[in-house]
């Protein structure tokens, strides 16, 4: 779970603010609308669709752009860029790396191509599904500033409402959950009059790989690229992201 969310601290700090808040509007504006086809465009029987729209507020999305995504999940709205499916792609980076990628595209054709691209232009190959994704569990994440909050307290009101682990990320409470229980553990806290930051699926490594400093600089570039392309909604590595290779991300 750290490794997740250190490299998520580190790849922010990096971008540039204009870039990563187009990259932010991106992700959520396709979240919603694949929540709200799927599931129907009303928030409170559709939770998915609840979970996106009030992640998309905390990045400011206007209220505009989150109706316009909904009315084009639900058919309503035809704005000519064509539907959006999602998408996994599995593949090995520098020193065989496992990747899980996670895509939101609506030409799959030109999403392939780039992550094929990305993947042997930075050293590593695109593989078959489910090459590496036995190697990752499905989990719910959800983050609550820390700021005013007695950690061992907020620990216990966690627990009760259903997390299976805590840890203090910078500013953060991070929470990981079952798959299942995420909204219920997400709506339980804000019942509790905490405010949730973020609460999202994430894919974490039964197991990590320490790297060299050479492959793991090479690893962290390939991330980087990923994270980058507008298509892609969530990367996630092996790769041991301790203090050492993370020190090697703010060197560049």
């Amino acid at each position: 779970m750290a490794g997740h969310s250190k490299w998520a601290n580190i790849k922010h700090r990096k971008a540039r603010e204009d870039a990563k808040r187009a990259k932010a509007f991106t992700k959520h504006i396709r979240e919603i609308t694949v929540a709200a086809r799927e599931g129907g465009g009303d928030p409170d029987m559709n939770p998915r669709l609840s979970l996106a729209i009030e992640n998309a507020k905390t990045v400011n999305l206007p209220k505009d752009n989150i109706e316009r995504a909904i009315k084009k999940g639900t058919g309503e709205l035809d704005d000519g860029t064509g539907n959006y499916e999602e998408v996994t792609y599995e593949g090995y980076g520098p020193g065989g790396i496992a990747y899980f990628v996670e895509a939101t595209s609506n030409n799959l054709n030109r999403t392939v191509g780039e992550i094929r691209h990305l993947f042997t232009k930075h050293g590593g190959n695109l593989g078959t599904d489910g090459s590496v994704g036995y190697m990752f569990d499905q989990k719910g994440c959800i983050k609550v500033k820390s700021e005013g909050l007695d950690e061992e307290e907020f620990m216990l009101i966690a627990i009760d409402a259903g997390a299976d682990e805590m840890e203090l990320e910078d500013e953060f409470f991070e929470l990981i959950t079952s798959r299942e229980t995420l909204f219920d553990v997400r709506q339980k806290l804000e019942d509790e009059g905490f405010e949730i930051e973020s609460a999202e699926l994430i894919r974490i490594p039964a197991t990590e790989v320490k790297a060299d400093p050479d492959t793991a600089r090479k690893n962290l570039k390939l991330m980087e690229k990923f994270e980058e392309n507008d298509d892609v909604s969530n990367i996630f590595t092996n790769l041991k992201l301790d203090e050492e290779t993370l020190a090697l991300a703010e060197e560049e």
